[in-house]
Protein backbone atom coordinates (compact mmCIF):
# COMPACT_ATOMS: atom_id res chain seq x y z
CA UNK A 1 0.00 0.00 0.00
CA UNK A 2 2.85 2.40 0.83
CA UNK A 3 4.40 1.74 -2.58
CA UNK A 4 1.17 2.71 -4.34
CA UNK A 5 0.94 5.86 -2.21
CA UNK A 6 4.57 6.74 -2.99
CA UNK A 7 3.96 6.22 -6.70
CA UNK A 8 0.78 8.31 -6.76
CA UNK A 9 2.31 11.18 -4.75
CA UNK A 10 5.38 11.39 -6.97
CA UNK A 11 3.38 10.83 -10.15
CA UNK A 12 1.10 13.76 -9.29
CA UNK A 13 4.10 15.93 -8.42
CA UNK A 14 5.75 15.00 -11.71
CA UNK A 15 2.53 15.66 -13.60
CA UNK A 16 1.60 19.02 -12.10
CA UNK A 17 4.98 20.65 -11.47
CA UNK A 18 6.46 22.91 -14.14
CA UNK A 19 9.75 24.77 -13.89
CA UNK A 20 12.20 22.19 -12.63
CA UNK A 21 13.24 20.83 -9.27
CA UNK A 22 13.05 24.02 -7.23
CA UNK A 23 9.49 24.64 -8.35
CA UNK A 24 8.70 21.14 -7.10
CA UNK A 25 10.11 21.61 -3.59
CA UNK A 26 7.13 23.43 -1.97
CA UNK A 27 4.65 20.83 -3.21
CA UNK A 28 6.95 17.98 -2.27
CA UNK A 29 7.51 19.45 1.19
CA UNK A 30 3.77 19.68 1.81
CA UNK A 31 3.15 16.11 0.62
CA UNK A 32 6.06 14.51 2.48
CA UNK A 33 5.69 16.33 5.79
CA UNK A 34 1.89 15.99 5.92
CA UNK A 35 2.22 12.21 5.53
CA UNK A 36 4.83 12.03 8.31
CA UNK A 37 7.40 10.42 6.05
CA UNK A 38 10.11 12.64 7.56
CA UNK A 39 10.59 15.84 9.51
CA UNK A 40 11.56 19.22 8.08
CA UNK A 41 15.23 18.92 9.12
CA UNK A 42 15.68 15.67 7.20
CA UNK A 43 13.80 17.13 4.23
CA UNK A 44 16.25 20.06 4.13
CA UNK A 45 19.17 17.63 4.36
CA UNK A 46 17.72 15.73 1.38
CA UNK A 47 17.58 18.96 -0.63
CA UNK A 48 21.27 19.55 0.11
CA UNK A 49 22.23 15.97 -0.73
CA UNK A 50 20.11 16.03 -3.90
CA UNK A 51 21.87 19.18 -5.09
CA UNK A 52 25.27 17.68 -4.30
CA UNK A 53 24.76 14.50 -6.29
CA UNK A 54 24.71 14.21 -10.09
CA UNK A 55 21.34 14.34 -11.80
CA UNK A 56 18.18 16.41 -11.68
CA UNK A 57 16.95 17.59 -8.29
CA UNK A 58 13.48 16.04 -8.77
CA UNK A 59 14.86 12.58 -9.48
CA UNK A 60 17.37 12.72 -6.66
CA UNK A 61 14.74 13.89 -4.17
CA UNK A 62 12.35 11.14 -5.28
CA UNK A 63 15.07 8.53 -4.91
CA UNK A 64 16.19 9.68 -1.46
CA UNK A 65 12.67 10.12 -0.10
CA UNK A 66 11.56 6.78 -1.56
CA UNK A 67 14.54 5.09 0.08
CA UNK A 68 13.73 6.72 3.41
CA UNK A 69 10.08 5.65 3.23
CA UNK A 70 10.44 2.08 1.93
CA UNK A 71 14.02 1.18 1.04
CA UNK A 72 15.14 0.28 -2.47
CA UNK A 73 11.62 -0.56 -3.69
CA UNK A 74 10.44 2.84 -2.41
CA UNK A 75 13.27 4.54 -4.29
CA UNK A 76 12.39 2.77 -7.54
CA UNK A 77 8.66 3.47 -7.26
CA UNK A 78 9.07 7.15 -6.29
CA UNK A 79 11.63 7.74 -9.04
CA UNK A 80 9.44 6.04 -11.64
CA UNK A 81 6.45 8.05 -10.42
CA UNK A 82 8.16 11.41 -10.81
CA UNK A 83 9.70 10.49 -14.20
CA UNK A 84 6.75 8.88 -15.93
CA UNK A 85 4.64 12.02 -16.51
CA UNK A 86 7.59 13.85 -18.07
CA UNK A 87 8.38 10.95 -20.36
CA UNK A 88 4.78 10.69 -21.57
CA UNK A 89 4.38 14.46 -21.96
CA UNK A 90 7.69 14.81 -23.83
CA UNK A 91 6.73 12.01 -26.21
CA UNK A 92 3.33 13.61 -26.89
CA UNK A 93 4.79 17.10 -27.29
CA UNK A 94 7.52 15.84 -29.61
CA UNK A 95 4.88 14.27 -31.84
CA UNK A 96 3.00 17.56 -32.32
CA UNK A 97 5.65 20.15 -31.40
CA UNK A 98 5.85 22.08 -34.66
CA UNK A 99 2.09 22.51 -34.89
CA UNK A 100 1.45 23.13 -31.20
CA UNK A 101 4.25 25.50 -30.20
CA UNK A 102 2.98 28.42 -32.25
CA UNK A 103 -0.68 27.84 -31.47
CA UNK A 104 -2.22 30.78 -29.53
CA UNK A 105 -3.58 28.48 -26.82
CA UNK A 106 -0.15 26.94 -26.25
CA UNK A 107 1.44 30.38 -26.03
CA UNK A 108 -1.29 31.55 -23.65
CA UNK A 109 -0.80 28.48 -21.44
CA UNK A 110 2.96 29.04 -21.31
CA UNK A 111 2.45 32.69 -20.38
CA UNK A 112 0.08 31.62 -17.63
CA UNK A 113 2.52 29.08 -16.22
CA UNK A 114 5.49 31.48 -15.92
CA UNK A 115 4.24 33.45 -12.87
CA UNK A 116 3.31 30.24 -11.08
CA UNK A 117 6.79 28.82 -11.64
CA UNK A 118 8.34 32.06 -10.38
CA UNK A 119 6.18 31.96 -7.24
CA UNK A 120 7.08 28.34 -6.51
CA UNK A 121 10.79 28.97 -7.01
CA UNK A 122 10.63 32.09 -4.81
CA UNK A 123 8.81 30.10 -2.12
CA UNK A 124 11.57 27.48 -2.22
CA UNK A 125 14.25 30.15 -1.94
CA UNK A 126 12.49 31.71 1.06
CA UNK A 127 12.00 28.32 2.69
CA UNK A 128 15.68 27.42 2.32
CA UNK A 129 16.82 30.89 3.37
CA UNK A 130 14.64 30.80 6.49
CA UNK A 131 16.08 27.45 7.52
CA UNK A 132 19.61 28.58 6.80
CA UNK A 133 19.43 31.87 8.70
CA UNK A 134 16.93 30.91 11.41
CA UNK A 135 17.24 27.20 12.18
CA UNK A 136 14.97 27.42 15.22
CA UNK A 137 11.23 27.25 14.77
CA UNK A 138 9.97 30.70 13.84
CA UNK A 139 6.47 31.25 12.55
CA UNK A 140 6.71 33.17 9.29
CA UNK A 141 3.26 33.15 7.75
CA UNK A 142 4.53 34.05 4.27
CA UNK A 143 6.78 31.02 4.15
CA UNK A 144 4.26 28.45 5.33
CA UNK A 145 2.53 27.26 2.22
CA UNK A 146 -1.16 27.80 2.73
CA UNK A 147 -3.68 28.33 -0.02
CA UNK A 148 -4.11 32.01 0.82
CA UNK A 149 -0.38 32.72 0.81
CA UNK A 150 0.07 30.83 -2.45
CA UNK A 151 -2.68 32.93 -4.04
CA UNK A 152 -1.07 36.14 -2.77
CA UNK A 153 2.32 35.03 -4.16
CA UNK A 154 0.85 34.08 -7.50
CA UNK A 155 -1.09 37.32 -7.76
CA UNK A 156 1.95 39.40 -6.83
CA UNK A 157 4.15 37.71 -9.38
CA UNK A 158 1.50 37.91 -12.07
CA UNK A 159 0.74 41.61 -11.65
CA UNK A 160 4.41 42.42 -11.09
CA UNK A 161 5.31 40.58 -14.27
CA UNK A 162 2.59 42.30 -16.28
CA UNK A 163 3.55 45.76 -14.97
CA UNK A 164 7.32 45.32 -15.35
CA UNK A 165 6.88 44.00 -18.87
CA UNK A 166 5.23 47.28 -19.85
CA UNK A 167 7.19 49.67 -17.64
CA UNK A 168 10.62 48.43 -16.48
CA UNK A 169 11.79 49.71 -13.09
CA UNK A 170 15.33 50.11 -11.88
CA UNK A 171 16.37 47.13 -9.69
CA UNK A 172 17.12 49.45 -6.76
CA UNK A 173 13.51 50.65 -6.77
CA UNK A 174 12.31 47.05 -6.72
CA UNK A 175 14.64 46.23 -3.83
CA UNK A 176 13.50 49.31 -1.94
CA UNK A 177 9.82 48.47 -2.41
CA UNK A 178 10.47 44.87 -1.33
CA UNK A 179 12.35 46.07 1.76
CA UNK A 180 9.51 48.42 2.68
CA UNK A 181 6.97 45.62 2.19
CA UNK A 182 9.07 43.36 4.43
CA UNK A 183 9.22 46.00 7.16
CA UNK A 184 5.46 46.47 7.02
CA UNK A 185 4.70 42.74 6.95
CA UNK A 186 7.14 41.57 9.62
CA UNK A 187 7.05 44.51 12.04
CA UNK A 188 3.39 44.31 13.04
Amino acid sequence: MILLELFLVFFSIGLFTFGGGYAMVPILKTEVLSRGWMDEALFIDFISISESTPGPLALNMATFIGTEVNGISGALVATLGVMLPSIVIIMLVAAVFNKAINHPLTQAALKGIKPVVMALIATTILFLLRNLLFPTTISWPLIDISHLVLLINLGSFYFGYRYLKKKPLHPMILIGVAALAGIIMFSF
